[in-house]
């Protein structure tokens, strides 16, 4: 796995708060190029599905930035990607929550009615993950 893409994220790793909510996301985040927009969004979305799942990235703070990583997956030439998320993004209601706490407040809500052993998403996590490794040669291939 190859990663030279992240020479285009470096620069701005530290200059785009995902934890600081949407307002200061969405600003910081403007005034990235467009390339490090799709690289630095998918990179989170990737890494953290990756890592543990669609739920993990809803959990995370990583949550905020799900419509750019959704355009972004696009853009790299992973257009089921880009679906999988969108669809997964629906389990929120309409209006996708940036809010990290709306986002918690909506998985305990369905632990709640479902139980802790029914897993929200898990058909399309499955699906992204598989996605993420093959579409367009892979994540790595794509974002490189």
């Amino acid at each position: 796995m190859s990663d030279k893409y992240w020479q285009f994220i470096e620069p701005i790793w530290d200059r785009i708060s995902i934890y600081d909510g949407d307002e200061t996301f969405l600003g910081q985040f403007a005034e990235a190029t467009e390339k490090q927009k799709v690289l630095f969004s998918s990179h989170w979305a990737q890494s953290e599905i990756m890592n543990g799942g669609l739920g993990q990235f809803f959990s995370n703070n990583t949550g905020v930035l799900a419509p750019e990583a959704a355009t972004a997956f696009e853009k790299l030439g992973m257009p089921k990607c880009a679906d999988i998320l969108r669809k997964s993004m629906q389990f929120f209601g309409t209006a996708y929550p940036r809010d990290r706490l709306t986002r918690e407040q909506i998985f305990e809500s369905f632990r709640e009615q479902f139980g802790e052993k029914v897993i929200p998403l898990l058909e399309l996590e499955d699906a992204m993950a598989a996605e993420i490794e093959e579409e367009n040669g892979g994540y790595w291939d794509a974002a490189n």
